[in-house]
């Protein structure tokens, strides 16, 4: 018996098929292009993103012949809005999450509610990129989408829709539209209200994990399959991969490392209060029923050694080349075993969290004529890694403390830059036997809706074990400490440069 779990993001899908034990039975992965048609504006063609799925899914039926799906289960991208006719046709492109024609209906909702009551409603920091902002411009700018429009589907309700089955969206990836009560599970009449936006033009909202309904015949056999293949309620992307990294008790925490460095924990309880807000931490459902999440994370993240391999890395491009190896291998070879006395601020791009600050730029502070080229690669690893270190510690002064981080992504192939991370978080960090984990969470979440699973948390713990753990080394965690009390002034120091210089060139 195999179950589907299909991940849609920004720039990309992937669907992929598990077997009972949690094995990979086949995949497929499809690119499709991000539109910028203005400074500032991107989108995405919901129905490109839709054939590419479909193509994903004849792939992996292709695969599994003989096994048909049980199952799916979708994880998507936030924030990201299509106005669909009734027939879940397309009426424009969809508005995804960094558009940033959202900020103009901040003003909004902070002179209606507050940021406080925002916050206390949606468990999100008030800002241009939610849904419902996205939203409100088709209806500033694009009346007659707005109007025509019977739905404004996510990509998990849109795909859903046009699977064949009613609207549905779960519970983590409405909290992401800023129109959703996290806590009381509903949409929220009062922003609704304020937005001019009737909730019957959104999709119904469920707990993740909840059967939506079955495969319609005539869809199912596009790709060969019979009956009695459920859809369930998936989640947000983030939520899904703690999900399938087996984040399940507070405590625990997932740390993806991609483009973008982030971290997800679980949490027993919705967390609000002013420490959460003012820091721009969110607080939303998980998809994990019952528990919530938050997400702290980095823009600059794994992409900041990609600019170097790019930038500078040449000949370990040709080693790699000649060697058969991937080049981040051949980077991260020989590292110095010591913490380097270089600080690297790693705003490269624009800074995640706490600071949104779109206008913060990179920093290396502590070069030498001596400095060598594996020193710098491993303050680039530093670097990052204090910038989470940073981001811990507000979680735990938001009463939120994690105790140990569970690597997913590229960085979790990395034995030397999860050293890295235990030594500067002072936590352990654990790898896992499974991989692809927001597509297992979301094929996990389609399981526990067709087999109505009584306990499962004890099927993640089964399906999800830790392989390798990377403990603090004591004398290491020690200089890092010492050292991050520097790192923590260095973004105050540029941010003086920038307000005195007007902005940097």
């Amino acid at each position: 018996m195999s179950y589907l779990g299909i991940d849609v993001g920004t720039t990309g899908c992937k669907v992929i098929a598990f077997d009972e034990e949690g094995n990979i039975r086949a995949w497929a992965y499809e690119e499709y292009p991000l539109y910028h048609p203005r400074n500032g504006w991107s989108e995405l063609d919901a129905e490109e993103v839709f054939e590419k799925v479909v193509r994903c899914l004849r792939r992996v039926a292709e695969g599994i012949r003989h096994d048909p799906p049980a199952s799916i289960g979708i994880s998507s991208q936030g924030e990201a809005v299509v106005p669909v006719d009734a027939e879940g046709r397309p009426l424009a492109r969809s508005i995804v999450t960094f558009d940033a024609r959202g900020d103009e209906f901040v003003p909004l909702f902070r002179e209606k509610l507050g940021d406080e009551r925002f916050f206390a409603i949606t468990g999100m920091p008030l800002s241009g990129i939610g849904t419902v902002n996205k939203i409100l411009w088709w209806k500033k700018y694009a009346p007659d989408v707005f109007r025509n429009a019977r739905y404004f589907l996510c990509f998990e309700d849109f795909l859903v829709f046009r699977f064949g089955l009613p609207p549905a969206i779960s519970f983590p990836l409405a909290s992401r539209t800023m129109m959703f009560h996290v806590e009381r599970g509903e949409w929220s009449s009062e922003i609704l209200d304020l937005a001019g936006i009737p909730p019957e033009r959104l999709a119904q909202p469920y707990p993740s994990g909840t059967p939506l309904g079955e495969v319609p015949e005539k869809f199912a056999a596009a790709f060969g399959w019979g009956k009695g293949i459920v859809v369930a309620a998936g989640g947000h992307d983030q939520p899904c991969g703690a999900l399938g990294a087996g984040v399940i008790r507070p405590g625990l925490a997932m740390d993806a490392t991609g483009t973008v460095e982030c971290i997800a924990p679980a949490m027993s309880r919705f967390v609000g209060g002013e420490a959460m807000w003012r820091n721009n931490l969110c607080c939303y459902h998980h998809a994990f029923p019952g528990l919530y999440t938050t997400l702290v994370y980095n823009f600059t993240g794994g992409v900041l050694l990609r600019w170097f391999r790019d930038q500078f890395g040449e000949k370990e491009r040709e080693v790699a080349a000649c060697l058969k190896k991937d080049p981040y291998e051949v980077l991260l070879e020989g590292l110095p075993e010591n913490p380097t006395s270089l600080f690297v601020l790693p705003h490269f791009t624009m800074t995640g969290t706490p600071y949104f600050d779109a206008h913060s730029a990179g920093m290396v502070v502590g070069l030498t004529l001596s400095t060598t080229k594996k020193e710098f690669i491993k303050a680039l690893l530093e670097g990052v890694s204090y910038e989470m270190k940073l981001n811990l510690e507000l979680l735990r002064n938001a009463g939120i403390p994690v105790e140990r981080l569970r690597a997913i992504g590229g960085g979790a192939k990395s034995p030397v830059w999860l050293r890295i991370k235990a030594d500067i978080y002072g936590v352990p960090v654990e790898t896992l036997s499974v991989s692809e984990a927001a597509c297992f969470g979301a094929a996990l979440l389609g399981r526990k809706a067709k087999e109505d699973v009584k306990d499962f948390g004890a099927l993640v713990r089964d399906l999800v074990r830790v392989r390798e753990v990377y403990e603090p080394d004591p004398e290491r965690a020690k200089i890092y400490e010492e050292r991050f009390a520097v790192y923590r002034r260095l973004y105050p120091a540029l941010k003086t440069v920038i307000l005195q210089e007007g902005e940097m060139p």
